[in-house]
């Protein structure tokens, strides 16, 4: 059984049932989240709970006439929970890297593979990007926010979120051409 809005407005009045229904429900996806950001299943399960005690202590002043709108709000707390944890650890920088031979990887070969990877592969190399280009990127690419709102989220200007997502794509399309190098031979 599904979430209904029935379980939302239990949750709402503290029962404990429908609280512990929705983290069943929602704390997988979440933990996805929170890696995906963080890199790491430890600071992801923290910054869970976290995020969770934040939905539940402000349940009951939000107003849902829908499981979507629900759902859309739970993953905006726990971004904001893992984008808060990250600045406080100043755990991120926005880093240079080294592309001097980015610019030999030849574009073509890397989209035409790109479907022969697991998308565990590809998650696992997105969780190897630098800090900064990883939030960047997660915040850009699965996010949707656009480069004034990152800007605006991380204290950054637009140009260098732009920078840094440029540099996301180029360090991911180096390490698919290094595995794919490596898969053909």
């Amino acid at each position: 059984m599904g979430l209904d809005i029935k379980i939302i407005e239990e949750a709402q009045r503290g029962k404990a049932y429908a609280q512990g229904k929705i983290y069943d429900l929602y704390s997988g996806a979440m933990l996805g989240i929170c890696v995906r950001y963080l890199g790491n299943i430890a600071d992801a399960e923290d910054v869970l709970q976290e995020g969770f005690i934040k939905v539940f202590r402000s349940l009951d002043k939000a107003d849902f006439n829908t499981v979507s709108s629900f759902s859309a709000w739970i993953k905006r707390i726990m971004i904001n929970t893992v984008l808060n944890h990250i600045r406080n650890q100043k755990k991120y920088s926005l880093e240079e890297w080294n592309d001097n031979y980015a610019h030999d990887i030849p574009e073509e070969a890397i989209v035409d593979e790109v479907d022969s990877f697991t998308q565990e592969e590809l998650l696992e190399m997105i969780q190897q990007l630098p800090e900064g280009y990883r939030m960047v990127f997660n915040l850009y690419v699965f996010e949707k926010y656009s480069h004034q709102e990152i800007a605006e989220v991380l204290g950054i200007s637009q140009n260098t979120s732009k920078t840094q997502l440029f540099k996301a794509r180029r360090y991911l399309q180096k390490k698919l051409f290094e595995r794919i190098k490596i898969n053909t031979h």
